[in-house]
């Protein structure tokens, strides 16, 4: 049995995923009555109102709640969880060692999933323990791979995850709002512009995906003289680098800052 102790959007998106892949034995605790009727009859899941219902039921927990919920839930679980059960934590800025602390358990993950992960293309950063097998693993790592990819990264890196892909979906949504709007004022509709940014967005990530380097790509479309090379000398005018980089390092001291405080 897999449990999941909060009922939110992300908690939503691996069960949708785990279902697609035909992991049935889910249970779910959530203090909303009716987010809870809405899980049980979308997916069919069971679903309580109890967090150590969850954890004496399950063998792998999964914990989707707010870093500010986090202590009050461990407090209430702990003496529920032994060394049988693996405990995952989905929170930002809950680290293993903290985890640890609460829970007297070695069975620990930390994943940074993404939003992407709604409609299955998310990209999950595992940190684990070095002292699990891959046994205790391997079944973590096929949850996540219901929502997209993933992949294992050191914790001291995860903050930089969290920057970069974490809250990359923002950045990026961000860049395609100022496409559309810069379509609208050339004269396009909104939805033209609309899926003229995003199929464009779409078809590049696809390329860059496959293999081809940004660098070759850019060089590839830049005609010496061109529409794009002038708007690329507008963006290099304005310091997009910078500003990317700047955004990111923003996101990581945040991350850093949040770190500390659990």
């Amino acid at each position: 049995m897999i449990g999941f102790i909060g009922g939110g959007n992300m908690a939503e998106a691996l069960i949708k995923g785990m279902r697609i892949e035909g992991m049935r034995d889910i249970i779910v605790s959530e203090p909303k009555e009716d987010r809870r009727h809405y899980l049980q009859s979308t997916y069919h899941v069971r679903t309580t109102a109890s967090n150590p219902e969850v954890v004496e039921a399950s063998t792998i927990i999964i914990l989707a709640v707010k870093p500010q919920n986090m202590g009050q839930v461990l407090d209430e679980i702990a003496g529920s969880v032994d060394e049988n059960k693996t405990v995952v934590s989905i929170a930002a800025g809950i680290t293993l060692a903290y985890l640890q602390s609460k829970l007297k358990t070695s069975r620990l993950v930390r994943v940074m999933p993404n939003t992407p992960a709604l409609v299955l293309e998310g990209m999950s950063v595992l940190s684990i323990c070095s002292c699990l097998p891959e046994p205790v693993i391997a079944p973590v790592r096929q949850i996540f791979m219901s929502i997209g990819k993933v992949t294992t990264l050191p914790e001291k890196q995860i903050n930089a995850v969290t920057a970069l892909s974490g809250s990359g979906p923002a950045f990026i949504a961000l860049f395609i709002e100022s496409m559309i709007a810069a379509g609208e004022q050339l004269g396009l509709s909104s939805d033209s512009a609309r899926e003229l940014a995003v199929q464009t967005l779409i078809g590049t990530a696809k390329q860059i995906g496959e293999g081809m380097s940004p660098e070759k790509l850019r060089e590839m479309v830049t005609s010496p003289g061109g529409t794009t090379a002038a708007g690329l000398a507008a963006f290099q005018e304005k310091g997009l680098k910078e500003i990317t980089m700047n955004a990111l390092q923003s996101a990581h001291r945040r991350a850093e800052e949040l770190g500390r405080n659990n």
